[in-house]
């Protein structure tokens, strides 16, 4: 019996993944580079250490001034990020789990200030009862160790979650946490290569959440 939705933050309930990558991209082709999807796409959803602008020096075996390049990265993904709303169908979903007595989770490989100030932009800071971040754990997705915590912080146990997911490195982890899984890939991540999941939507906007969970018990 599912008691439970966790949410990933980045990419899932807003789309700081696809603004992230454009802008990189913006800045790549300005100095006649391109930054592909299968070297960003690894880094989605987790915290691998990968230096975007040290991988442009790379391709173009130049040296490039990083702190001129850092803020000009920053300027325009904040000016993209003025006016972002939350993606299609979280906040029905967010009002569909109140309803259904669900418990309410947030679990995100980012620092729990980025998600905080972002989710208070939106005004969704006070639908989740737990946000655990990577301020919570020492290893981020794929590592389970985010949904275990969040799921403990709940009262519930793994097994009784669904976690909602847009990334690899996220869907990996729920899977390993031992949660139901369902992807909604951005126009980032729908390029890339799911493997362990039980439900794909498009957006949430696609299906009623109560009408997703009798899907999925039909499965089991």
């Amino acid at each position: 019996m599912i008691k439970a939705v966790i949410f990933d933050f980045d990419g899932l309930i807003l789309d700081t993944e696809t603004h992230e990558y454009e802008v990189l991209q913006e800045i790549f082709e300005e100095h006649g580079s391109k930054l592909p999807m299968s070297v960003w796409g690894k880094v989605i959803g987790t915290s691998a250490g990968f230096q975007p602008f040290v991988y442009l020096e790379e391709q173009l075996e130049t040296k490039l001034d990083h702190e001129e390049l850092t803020k000009m990265r920053q300027e325009r993904f904040m000016k993209r990020m003025e006016n972002e709303k939350p993606r299609p169908g979280v906040e029905a979903y967010l009002s569909a789990a109140k309803d259904l007595g669900l418990k309410i989770g947030l679990a995100s490989s980012s620092d729990y200030k980025w998600v905080s100030q972002h989710l208070k932009q939106i005004g969704l800071y006070d639908d989740f009862e737990c946000i655990r971040t990577a301020d919570d754990v020492e290893e981020v997705k794929p590592n389970p160790e985010l949904y275990l915590k969040a799921a403990e912080c709940l009262g519930v146990k793994p097994g009784e979650c669904i976690a909602f997911e847009d990334s690899v490195n996220g869907s990996i982890a729920a899977k390993r946490a031992g949660m139901k899984c369902v992807i909604v890939p951005n126009q980032v991540t729908k390029t890339l290569l799911f493997e362990d999941y039980d439900h794909r939507l498009e957006s949430m906007a696609e299906l009623e959440l109560e009408r997703l969970i009798e899907k999925m018990s039909e499965q089991a």
